[in-house]
């Protein structure tokens, strides 16, 4: 479907909009408050929530391969998972992940 040059901007400017509410309802509206202790502690596992949905997509369905699944990028997953609870410390699971991605890419391409 090809859009016009003001469609594009109307879903850019509605899109901008929604976005700032969603954080002004956050941010804005109760920012100034003591929050629930619950809720407080419900919040810290909102990124551990949200990186797996944001990486489980790209580990499955790689843009890299046109949407193959490609066992390297799973080892690298797994290793970085591996490597993040064993170290518990994120910096050194990336680093893992990426070693291991890179390595395994390297030895196929030699194989």
């Amino acid at each position: 479907m090809n859009y016009s040059a003001f469609e594009i901007w109307m879903i850019i400017v509605i899109m901008g909009m929604g976005t700032f509410l969603i954080r002004f309802s956050f941010l804005g509206l109760i920012g100034d408050r003591q929050m629930p202790t619950f809720v407080l502690r419900l919040l810290r596992y909102t990124p551990v929530a949200v990186l797996p949905g944001m990486v489980a997509p790209l580990v499955i369905w790689p843009m890299a391969t046109d949407g193959q699944f490609d066992p390297i990028r799973l080892l690298a997953a797994l290793a970085t998972v591996l490597i993040g609870v064993w170290t518990r410390n994120v910096l050194w699971a990336i680093l893992g992940g990426a070693l291991t991605l890179y390595g395994a890419m390297g030895i196929t391409a030699v194989l």
